[in-house]
């Protein structure tokens, strides 16, 4: 009872409240509606998309290791500019080099027996010239037997020595893999840079990746010449931006700065793409753009946090109404408010976009196409000419007039409640 007695209670306060409204907005189209007014005028437009991301270097080398070892001499710190081939640090190469010491023995040894395969070859040869130079003087001294088993011993030793060959081969790829492996122990720099990132210290160890396990990524190489901005833009939007279309960008780190750039990438497939999620909530579809920055003589660092406006459209002196300005009503209630709109067409919908002109002191609802959309105006393509008076806020006030209602113009500032 005492719940069903607080439900009365708050239906009637509501209706007091909503009747005390429409008493207020009856009482004010009496003696005039107070709205803010704008003259219509000629300004420059544009059209902007703007989207978030981080700074990266265009060129970016992360540097691992392809051994694993102790890191026993670091040459660098972070944030140390580097030239290309300079060395930035050595691992531990014992193991490496002994390594390669048993391999070169392997090489010599099957050099060694290359040697000696290849003079029994040639011993095996000679008896087999012999045995045929006897032939020759007297067939009753050699037989057809004691002349096979000779060639026989030659193709022999042919197979050997070109077995031997083989090893010789395997053993200098050993030497060759374990002089990489050495030669990996010291890293040099791919190009010209700054070390942006520096994972290791002196002493720690490195590994190499496998497959379940990554590898130490043991610094990283940015060529900070060109700056790149990667934003994530949302597919509502992304079909807008445009090769080429200027940008201006507020990084985080620099308030007070504003950077230029301009649109250089456009991705063609969506950052996450729907069938790589995951649960029944699908998530905001996003495209990476990448803006180039103009040179700048302000020292960046890459991920700094990124904002970006991406001029997609502009117009110079373009007549201009405030987007506040704009509303929309329903097309046969301006008919029967005497306002002048045409009946709606087949398929066309019943919604009017217009804006409310000042005419005498009171209003006119006018019906008006718009272009781009700036900041704060749209273009206008029809509906209105330059001088006309319209109505401008507040934004609650214009929701509720009607065709010629009686307004007083105030300059007042209204707040954001006032506007509901």
């Amino acid at each position: 009872m005492e719940t069903r007695q607080k439900v009365i209670i708050g239906v009637v306060v509501v209706a007091v409240l909503g009747l005390a409204a429409t008493l207020s907005v009856v009482q004010g189209r009496d003696r005039g509606i107070e709205v803010r007014t704008e003259t219509i005028e000629r300004r420059d437009l544009e059209k902007i998309v703007t989207a978030s991301g981080n700074i990266r270097a265009r060129r970016t080398v992360d540097i691992s290791s392809d051994v694993s070892a102790r890191v026993s001499q670091l040459y660098i710190d972070e944030g140390d500019d580097v030239r290309e081939g300079q060395t930035l640090l050595r691992l531990e190469p014992d193991q490496y080099q002994a390594a390669l010491a048993r391999a070169e023995a392997l090489l010599a040894q099957a050099q060694a027996q290359e040697a000696q395969q290849r003079a029994n070859l040639t011993q095996a040869q000679r008896d087999l010239d012999r045995l045929l130079q006897l032939r020759d003087r007297d067939p009753l001294l050699v037989s057809r037997q004691q002349i096979d088993d000779a060639e026989t011993r030659v193709e022999v030793q042919e197979a050997l020595l070109q077995s031997t060959t083989f090893g010789v081969s395997q053993a200098r790829a050993g030497v060759d893999e374990n002089a990489d492996r050495l030669s990996r122990t010291v890293f040099t720099a791919p190009m010209a840079g700054k070390v942006t990132r520096l994972n290791v210290e002196e002493g720690e160890t490195v590994i190499i990746g496998t497959m379940n396990n990554p590898g130490s990524l043991v610094l990283t190489i940015s060529d900070l010449s060109v700056i790149e901005v990667v934003l994530q833009v949302d597919e509502t939007e992304v079909s807008e931006i445009s090769l080429g279309d200027s940008a201006s960008i507020r990084i985080d780190a620099f308030p007070n700065k504003r950077f230029a750039g301009r649109v250089t990438e456009i991705g063609n497939s969506a950052i996450n793409p729907p069938t790589q999620q995951s649960g029944s909530q699908q998530a905001a579809i996003d495209f990476e753009v990448v803006l180039t920055l103009e040179e700048t003589t302000t020292s960046l660092r890459p991920d700094l946090s990124a904002t970006a406006d991406i001029i997609v459209e502009s117009r110079e002196a373009a007549l201009a109404v405030p987007i506040i300005a704009l509303t929309v009503r329903d097309r046969d209630e301006v008919i029967e408010e005497g306002g002048s709109v045409a009946p709606a067409a087949d398929g066309e919908v019943d919604d009017v976009e217009g804006v409310f002109v000042v005419q005498d002191g009171s209003v006119e609802f006018r019906p008006v196409a718009v272009g781009i959309a700036g900041q704060e105006y749209f273009e206008v393509l029809s509906g209105l000419e330059e001088g006309d008076e319209v109505v401008a806020g507040p934004y609650q006030r214009i929701r509720q007039l009607r065709n010629g209602d009686a307004i007083i113009v105030t300059d007042d500032t209204v707040t954001e409640t006032d506007e509901g």
